[in-house]
């Protein structure tokens, strides 16, 4: 009895003493785990006092990622942070919830048949672009072995403006890719320069409805007009892919009118980014093909051990539920109406930092916003004092997180800043940042003489 009073009393005197000059908060292995445990207040501490020097989610203008959401958001989210999204047998309003998300995007993407459709929640848009690529491959293959033809050559086509994923997708599963290079002021992929990169072993072309280094939109029905008119004098069918990261939460709101989607008859599968524009914190993503002819059964997996068969079609397994939910969550919290409202005020903000860009002589505006709302603009060939990667720095020094970047090959020659304008940057916000923008400008052109240089990096994967 006397002993465990000893280390009751032990206990207690460990909990109060002051937080900063606890064993725990001037001894933290970095590179093994410590011997012994501490309390979690004291860990807690540790761990907020580092991620405390990671910059402010709010203000960083790099990321597409979503930042801010409601706080009813954030409790659904610490109530449903334990739900793993594979175990469909367990938590099967969770799995129900997942599949009205899907044909809720089925509708909006104009899909032949929203309740007959087939798609699936992923991590990311990335895990979205392997599994569309995989099913594009696995059809290619299908089909030349169908017609005793070789299937050991495919090839991809894309411009040389696509996410690195695209990379990844060709180098892991052993697909030729073929970059259509950027030409003068036209940085994506166009149907004038497409059919040069087409042939017989094209799995598939990728068309980019907002790109990550200019946010501009690719001509997919064009592009898709275009293939058709290669078809018919070759014979040749060539599927396309629609990377919708950003554009597939934008376009059908703030530009209805557009023609991107399952309305084209070529294009078979769609994925987007429900962390980015679709307004939920990561990972989450979504992949939706026309109908289930184009995602090959023998690409799905049955699996039993959890209860109940579970089809499963990923590159992960067990991954979380929350996210899921949260998408439902925004779904029914903003309809339509909702959802324009948000996507307007963004574009209308981008369009705004844009045109104050244009009046600043210091500043050439590359694309002003009014596709996805995301401004990339490059200083002035007369300004000789400093160059985009000094203007990051210095706005670093207010706390914004600005890339600076070169474009792809082609026109490396061409370094550009950007800014993505998401839910949660305001009007407000936008004016800070151009005082800001205006203050390190200043700084800059008061210099008796040019920056010193640095070598660059050469390219921007974001």
């Amino acid at each position: 009895m006397a002993v465990h009073e000893a280390r009751s009393r032990e206990a207690e005197d460990l909990s109060v003493v002051p937080r900063f000059t606890r064993a725990g908060m001037l001894h933290v292995p970095k590179d093994r785990l410590p011997d012994h445990e501490m309390l979690p207040q004291t860990a807690y501490q540790i761990v907020m006092d580092e991620v405390m020097l990671d910059g402010n989610a709010r203000f960083n203008l790099a990321t597409f990622v979503t930042t801010w959401m409601d706080d009813e958001a954030d409790r659904l989210y610490a109530a449903t942070v334990d739900k793993n999204m594979i175990d469909k047998d367990e938590y099967p309003q969770t799995a129900e919830i997942e599949s009205r998300c899907v044909r809720m995007l089925a509708d909006l993407w104009n899909a032949p048949s929203s309740e007959a459709s087939v798609g699936t929640s992923t991590t990311g848009s990335s895990e979205g672009c392997m599994l569309a690529g995989l099913a594009l491959k696995r059809r290619w293959q299908q089909a030349r072995r169908a017609a005793k033809k070789p299937a050991d050559r495919p090839n991809i086509v894309m411009g040389g403006n696509v996410q690195v994923v695209w990379e990844k997708f060709a180098n892991y599963w052993e697909v030729e890719p073929r970059y259509v290079p950027l030409e003068g002021d036209v940085f994506h992929l166009t149907p004038d320069r497409l059919l040069d990169h087409v042939d017989e072993n094209t799995i598939g072309v990728v068309a980019v409805l907002g790109s990550t280094m200019d946010g501009s939109y690719e001509p997919v029905q064009e592009i898709c007009a275009t293939l058709d008119e290669y078809e018919a004098s070759s014979g040749v069918h060539v599927p396309v892919h629609v990377d919708a990261a950003s554009g597939g939460f934008i376009a059908p709101f703030v530009q209805p009118d557009l023609v991107w989607d399952f309305r084209l008859p070529r294009v078979v599968s769609i994925q987007s980014s429900g962390h980015k524009f679709g307004l939920v914190y990561p990972g989450v993503g979504w992949v939706l093909w026309r109908d289930a002819e184009h995602l090959p059964e023998d690409l799905v997996f049955h699996v039993n051990y959890l209860g109940g068969d579970m089809p499963t079609f990923a590159l992960n397994f067990s991954r979380p539920g929350a996210q899921v939910v949260l998408q439902y969550y925004q779904f029914l919290r903003l309809g339509k109406e909702g959802f324009r409202a948000v996507q307007q005020a963004c574009q209308d903000v981008a369009v705004h930092i844009s045109r104050t860009l244009e009046a600043m002589p210091e500043f050439d505006v590359v694309s002003d916003g009014r596709e996805l709302p995301v401004v990339t603009f490059s200083v002035s060939e007369a300004v000789t004092k400093y160059d985009v990667y000094d203007v990051s720095r210095k706005l670093r020094e207010h706390g914004w997180l600005v890339p600076a970047y070169t474009m792809p090959p082609k026109r490396e020659d061409l370094a550009v800043l950007r800014v993505v304008v998401r839910n949660g940057f305001s009007h407000d916000m936008a004016e800070l940042f151009l005082r800001d923008l205006r203050t390190a400008v200043d700084w800059l052109d008061d210099l008796s003489g040019p920056m010193p240089r640095e070598e660059q990096p050469s390219t921007f994967h974001h």
